[in-house]
C-alpha cells in the first residue's frame, strides 16, 4: 500500500474517530479529496481499507458511511474471538507445533517486553512517570502480531474467514486501541498484564500444553472485554463532562451504559 493511500486512511481514521464524522454520516468524495488533497483513486482505495476494518459500510447507491455499533455488539464480538482464538491455539499445538513457529512468537513476546521495558524506563511527556511513557499504538502492532500469529498457526482456512468477519467489528481486532480520556497508570497497568498473558500463553505454547493455552487465551479475551466495557464507560462520562463534545470515537455513541 502507498505512502499516500496509508495517510489518507490516517486521517481518513481519525475523522472518526475523533467524533468529526458521525455515525450514520455520509462520506462525500468531492468534499474529502479537497479537504485531504488528494484525488479520487487513493481516497477511493483508502475508504474500501476502511470498509474492510469495519469502520464504514458502502451504501447500496454507491459511497460510504460511518458505522454505528452497540456496546453489547461490540462487548459479544470480543467473546467470540476469544472462542476463535482459544481453538486456533489448540489447533496450531495439535496440528501444526514447531519449534519455528515457537522462536517467531517468542520473538514477537519479547518486542512487547522491549517495548514495556523502555517505556517504564522513561518519564512521560507530560512530566509523570511511567503514564504516558508506553507508545500504545506501538503496543498495539505487537499485539496484533501475537494474534494473528496464533491464527496463522492454526492452518484452519475456516477459522480464518470467521476470525476476519468477526474482527471486522470495531474495536474487536486485536490491533485495535482504546484510549482512557485521560490517558494514565491505568493505562500502563492494562498494557503490562496483557504483555505478561503473552508471556503465559508464550510459555504453555512452547510446553504442547493445549488445554493451558487455550483457557489462558480465553481468560486473556475476557479481561480484554472488560476493560474495554470499563474504558468505553470512562469515554461516555468524560463526553457528557465536555457537554457532548466527542472525544470517544463516533461509532460508539449509541451505547447505553
Amino acid at each position: 500500500m502507498s505512502t499516500q493511500i496509508d495517510r489518507v486512511i490516517s486521517q481518513m481514521r481519525d475523522l472518526i474517530l475523533s467524533g468529526e464524522l458521525r455515525a450514520g454520516e455520509r462520506i462525500v468524495e468531492l468534499q474529502f479529496t479537497e479537504r485531504l488533497n488528494v484525488s479520487r483513486t487513493p481516497l477511493r482505495l483508502a475508504l474500501a481499507e476502511l470498509e474492510r476494518e469495519g469502520i464504514l459500510e458502502r451504501l447500496p447507491s454507491r459511497g460510504f458511511r460511518v458505522r454505528g455499533f452497540s456496546l453489547e455488539e461490540i462487548l459479544d464480538a470480543v467473546e467470540v474471538r476469544g472462542t476463535l482464538e482459544a481453538m486456533a491455539v489448540r489447533l496450531l499445538i495439535e496440528r501444526h507445533w514447531s519449534e519455528a513457529r515457537v522462536r517467531a512468537l517468542e520473538a514477537i513476546v519479547e518486542d512487547g517486553r522491549r517495548l514495556i521495558d523502555a517505556g517504564l524506563g522513561a518519564q512521560a511527556p507530560d512530566g509523570r512517570d511511567g503514564c504516558t511513557s508506553i507508545d500504545a499504538h506501538a503496543w498495539a502492532e505487537v499485539n496484533r502480531r501475537f494474534h494473528e500469529a496464533i491464527a496463522e498457526g492454526a492452518g484452519s482456512r475456516a477459522l480464518s474467514n470467521a476470525m476476519d468477519k468477526n474482527n471486522a467489528t470495531p474495536f474487536v481486532g486485536p490491533g485495535s486501541v482504546i484510549l482512557p480520556p485521560e490517558r494514565s497508570a491505568v493505562e500502563t497497568a492494562l498494557v503490562v498484564r496483557a504483555q505478561a498473558d503473552h508471556e503465559d500463553i508464550c510459555t504453555a505454547i512452547k510446553r504442547r500444553e493445549a488445554a493451558r493455552a487455550s483457557a489462558l487465551v480465553l481468560e486473556h479475551t475476557y479481561r480484554s472485554k472488560e476493560n474495554k466495557r470499563r474504558l468505553i464507560a470512562q469515554m461516555q462520562h468524560a463526553n457528557d463532562d465536555a457537554a457532548g463534545k466527542a472525544i470517544f470515537p463516533p461509532i460508539m455513541e449509541s451505547l447505553s451504559l
